[in-house]
């Protein structure tokens, strides 16, 4: 009796550690994102049941960083690919705004936290404006962060911090004596040394493509995009990756 009395406990204590966690099924929605998505619209469905399950696992589990990256990951994602008007995309791009920094300030030592932090500060930064985001000195907190993921972990991401860095410097305006750091030789510097970090992915090349355009280096950022438009699309990043072929598709028609 006390025999079967134990393996039903057993059991009973197996099925329940077999349950998934919400962080787990939160996973589980973020690898299907892009499931019925439509061209680079995607469906909001599976997307918004990845955030409600990290935002349990967020308040119940332990593992902060690891459950507030992916919740960033899933704001760049929604801001990005599902929100469809710009009040939508400020409310999302704000929430990883405010969580990014949340993250960095109680886990500074992580890379991982910094990177997706930028992701959705450069996107607010977009959807808000040129003004918007010159009054949070967001270029030179771009900047200054970049710096911190290549001290903490210069490989994390294919080199996402030299491809941060690379782009802030490729994207930001040169305003003497006001923002007078941005400079195309370094932003081509940076872009090429996150090209040659780890994998390679879609918009590392459409954004080394443009430091060769700005450097005067036409030849080599036309074929650059060329050969990005004749590689097959991603099977994990089906949406991110045929966005950067547009993209690419939209330069080479401006740059001939």
């Amino acid at each position: 009796m006390l025999k079967n009395t134990f393996l039903f406990i057993t059991l009973f204590i197996s099925l329940l550690q077999a349950e998934p966690t919400y962080f787990e099924i939160g996973i589980g929605h973020y690898n299907n994102r892009s499931s019925g998505a439509n061209g680079i619209e995607a469906k909001p469905d599976q997307i918004n049941l990845a955030i409600k399950s990290f935002l349990h696992a967020y308040e119940q589990e332990s593992n902060k960083v690891e459950i507030g990256v992916y919740l960033l990951r899933c704001y760049y994602y929604k801001g990005k690919y599902v929100s469809e008007t710009d009040d939508d995309k400020k409310i999302i791009f704000n929430k990883g705004k405010e969580l990014g920094e949340s993250l960095i300030n109680n886990h500074p030592k992580s890379a991982s936290a910094r990177y997706w932090y930028l992701a959705n500060l450069g996107s607010w930064s977009e959807v808000y404006g040129i003004l918007a985001a010159a009054k949070e000195g967001v270029a030179n907190i771009m900047r200054v962060q970049a710096e911190k993921i290549i001290e903490l972990d210069s490989k994390y991401w294919n080199g996402g911090g030299y491809f941060m860095l690379g782009g802030v410097h490729l994207k930001s305006p040169y305003i003497p004596f006001i923002l007078s750091w941005p400079n195309k030789e370094k932003a081509l510097e940076y872009l090429l040394k996150a090209y040659e970090t780890g994998s390679t992915t879609p918009v590392q090349i459409v954004y080394l493509a443009q430091g060769y355009y700005k450097n005067r280096q036409k030849k080599m950022a036309v074929s650059l995009l060329e050969d990005l438009i004749k590689q097959p699309l991603s099977e994990q990043e089906t949406v991110e990756s045929l966005e950067q072929k547009k993209i690419a598709e939209g330069l080479l028609e401006e740059w001939r």
